[in-house]
């Protein structure tokens, strides 16, 4: 891939996002971003300063007040909040439960799509993933993508990751579909001029290789 180039992969939770964007962003040589840590981030720090997450004025002042610092290395990302590194503990049953509410606050998410915007712009390639990249955070991307896949098959995926009963699982998928593609602010929803691409049956491998050949010559 020659030149400067952004790729928006959005989709819902467990549609393989993460996993093909990592892959992706290596092959092409490029930076990766993942949006979703960042909101995961700031859940945790409303949950370390006491705060509720349905308090939206309170969410608000806490993202306000801190810091985040955001690894694009595809091969190590990272991301800490005022110094701390959360890798770990954002990835909690505890911010997994709240982060929906959390992200859905007007103010939050104004923040954090101003700071994925430099990130964006810093970079001289980049593959974002999320739940609005194609559609508010970088609408102009290169290439824009929407991941899916059967609730099933990302219950089953989700479950390995943490452990948990896929049944518990898929009803929490569902919860959050239910909420992430209602809120207003930002709702998740495929861009208009996105490729969807269904994941259920397909591999890692096989989905990394379909999105380099619709980036054509700059794959």
């Amino acid at each position: 891939m020659n030149g400067g180039c952004v790729v928006a992969v959005d989709g819902p939770s467990g549609s393989g996002k993460s996993t093909v964007s990592r892959r992706l962003a290596v092959a092409l040589s490029a930076r990766y971003l993942d949006t979703g840590a960042m909101y995961r981030a700031v859940t945790w720090a409303v949950l370390r300063a006491g705060v509720d997450p349905s308090d939206a004025a309170a969410v608000a002042a806490v993202c306000a007040r801190v810091s985040l610092d955001v690894g694009t290395d595809p091969q190590a990302p990272h991301i800490r909040v005022d110094g701390v590194p959360v890798d770990g503990p954002i990835r909690g049953v505890d911010v997994t439960a709240a982060v929906s509410a959390v992200a859905a606050v007007p103010a939050v998410r104004a923040a954090l799509v101003a700071l994925q915007r430099k990130i964006i712009v810093a970079a001289d390639r980049i593959v974002v993933e999320g739940r609005d990249i194609g559609t508010v955070v970088a609408p102009d991307a290169d290439l824009k993508v929407y991941l899916t896949a059967s609730v099933d098959e990302r219950a089953r995926r989700r479950s390995g990751e943490n452990m948990v009963d896929v049944d518990t699982t898929a009803a929490d998928l569902r919860r959050r579909d239910q909420f992430d593609s209602t809120r207003a602010a930002d709702p998740l929803r495929r861009a208009t001029d996105a490729v969807e691409l269904d994941t259920t049956r397909l591999g890692i491998d096989e989905v990394v290789s379909r999105l380099r050949e619709l980036l054509g010559v700059r794959a």
